[in-house]
């Protein structure tokens, strides 16, 4: 087999300490680059001169410029960006040299802690729908930023007036919320299982503005049973780890959505905790709602996972297993 035809390019940035922010200490950035790619590269006054093949010179330079491009706006380059980077050009998305021109350039959340931007063409995909759709599913394995792009959006539409309040909801202690057998009061009975959701509010905004828009109602974190009954109106409301709800507990929940209102539902339809025989309230729904054109759904797969990159080989190991699995015949 022939090797690829080598060619060499460049790209140019006009800004020398953002140049060195994107290349990172030690060059790691650029070397990690290289090694996802695998080209050469090069550091030639506030150029980066490109050795490869063509199409890998054309990933590096729109990784590159898309990096830059969120640098000038405040986001660090570290190595997940690099990868998210990589991600999101070899997805067929292009930029601009100031990174604009592409949608997932000018998609970001802004919060009070931090400015959130996509790190895969899917996320970019998904911040879209929840600007488009009343109601989102955002389905797929964890680490792939479903509930966390969730909250990040609802803290900006509660940051910007645009809704009074977030609710936060997930089932507790599997579908059953069998809270009672649990030590302690209601609040330390449920509070390891919303853990996740505390988590990524605390990321979007500083300590003290979480416990004072919680204590005053604008901010709610609370166990799917707490739901029933209530018409949520002038709310983004998520709920996660829907796959553990009943088809009955999925339907109240729906149901809740008032005037003015917002959700968000994710869930992983491979890590259902119900019993044996019980039908997940998730798959339920998407079957019975597949007519309804004003509801937006978006698949994450194990390439949009952004932890440690043994967690994809393993959702991917697992994946397969399943199939295998499945495909023997007891005898």
């Amino acid at each position: 087999m022939s090797k690829k035809e080598k060619h060499s390019n460049f790209v140019e940035f006009e800004d020398n300490q953002g140049l060195s922010s994107l290349v990172g200490p030690q060059d790691r950035n650029i070397l990690h680059l290289e090694q996802r790619l695998g080209i050469s590269i090069a550091l030639r006054g506030n150029r980066i001169a490109i050795t490869g093949s063509e199409p890998e010179i054309t990933y590096a330079k729109s990784a590159l410029q898309y990096l830059y491009s969120q640098l000038l706006k405040g986001h660090p380059a570290e190595i997940e960006e690099v990868d998210a980077a990589i991600r999101l050009v070899s997805s067929a998305v292009t930029f601009d040299r100031d990174g604009t021109k592409s949608d997932c350039g000018e998609i970001s959340i802004p919060t009070k802690r931090r400015i959130v931007f996509p790190r895969s063409a899917r996320q970019a995909e998904y911040i879209k729908m929840m600007q488009t759709y009343d109601l989102v599913f955002g389905l797929g394995p964890a680490g792939t930023g479903k509930t966390y792009l969730a909250v990040a959006y609802g803290v900006s539409l509660l940051l910007s007036g645009k809704i009074d309040r977030i609710i936060l909801s997930r089932p507790a202690v599997e579908a059953g919320e069998k809270l009672g057998f649990l030590p302690g009061d209601m609040r330390e009975k449920v509070d390891p299982y919303l853990r996740p959701l505390y988590d990524a509010l605390h990321d979007m905004l500083p300590a003290e503005q979480v416990v004072k828009r919680m204590s005053n109602g604008e901010i709610e974190v609370a166990p799917l049973a707490f739901m029933r009954g209530r018409t949520l109106s002038n709310a983004f409301v998520i709920l996660d780890e829907a796959q553990n709800t009943t088809p009955i507990q999925m339907k109240m929940f729906l149901t809740r959505m008032g005037m003015n209102s917002r959700m968000v539902i994710t869930g992983d339809l491979t890590q259902v905790d119900l019993p044996a025989g019980v039908l997940s309230g998730l798959k339920d729904a998407i079957r019975a709602l597949d007519g309804v054109s004003e509801i937006g759904y978006l698949t994450f797969g194990e390439e949009d996972v952004m932890r440690h990159s043994l967690v994809s080989k393993i959702v991917r190991a697992y994946d397969q297993y399943t199939k295998n699995r499945l495909n023997l015949v007891d005898y």
